[in-house]
């Protein structure tokens, strides 16, 4: 794509903005910020991936890694506000995630232990498991809520908080993992993935397209399942105070 090509497609920032103007929905100065933060971030990470590509230094990759990991884990623990000791909890879900599938792709020699393949991998399991972490704390506060009566029941009849919450956590891992299991549903016949449009547009032959997409989905309901299960896990403990008693919702 020529520099030319690239600043044309801000033709379509401008019909967006043009909507929002024209329906006074007042998303003007976000659409607008959104924008310079999306190809200032994209054009510094290119420059960043482009350095980390020819040098290959494993230092580097891990530190690309760790910014990953850490970054989804911020933005997933904002989920659940007022849940001390969430982040670090998230973190772990995520990094196991991380070294399960990453084992799993290297071990079978699905991909090539360089950057080329292990960042932008990274990258799309990080962001799903941020989604599925974000889904499993929201599906949470609200089985907390709505099961409360039952929840304080099985407590006061002697349950320990896991055999109190099982239930909750089942449908809450359920709850995060279903729009996972729609893509897989769903996919070549809805929608066509990015990755596959992307090689497909950069010339690459389509079935070869197809067989990296089908790697990229199975890997992605595989860390959906880990991050969910790990961090439920993990973090329903933290809903209840020391004397097992259930924590009012934020």
């Amino acid at each position: 794509m020529t520099t030319l090509a690239l600043i044309l497609t801000l033709v379509f920032v401008a019909i967006t903005i043009g909507i929002s103007m024209w329906r006074k929905l007042g998303l003007e100065k976000d659409i607008a910020w959104g924008t310079v933060r999306c190809v200032v971030q994209l054009l510094a990470v290119g420059y960043v991936l482009q350095y980390v590509f020819q040098t290959e230094h494993p230092l580097l990759i891990l530190l690309i890694v760790a910014v990953m990991i850490v970054v989804a884990a911020w933005n997933a623990a904002k989920r659940g506000k007022g849940l001390k000791g969430l982040l670090w909890r998230i973190i772990v879900a995520v990094t196991a995630t991380e070294i399960v599938t990453m084992t799993l792709l290297i071990g079978l020699r699905l991909i090539e232990a360089t950057p080329k393949y292990i960042i932008p991998l990274t990258g799309i399991l990080m962001g799903n498991a941020m989604v599925v972490s974000g889904l499993l704390l929201n599906a949470m506060k609200r089985e907390i809520d709505s099961s409360r009566g039952e929840i304080e029941t099985l407590l006061s009849l002697g349950a320990t908080a896991r055999q109190a919450i099982q239930a909750s956590l089942k449908r809450s891992v359920k709850t995060s993992m279903i729009p996972t299991i729609d893509s897989l549903k769903t996919v070549g016949i809805v929608q066509l993935p990015g990755m596959m449009t992307g090689m497909i547009v950069a010339g690459a032959d389509p079935i070869e397209a197809v067989r990296y997409q089908i790697l990229i989905m199975l890997i992605v309901a595989c860390s959906a399942a880990i991050t969910s299960i790990v961090l439920s896990m993990l973090s329903y403990g933290l809903w209840f105070t020391n004397d097992l008693r259930l924590r009012q919702s934020e």
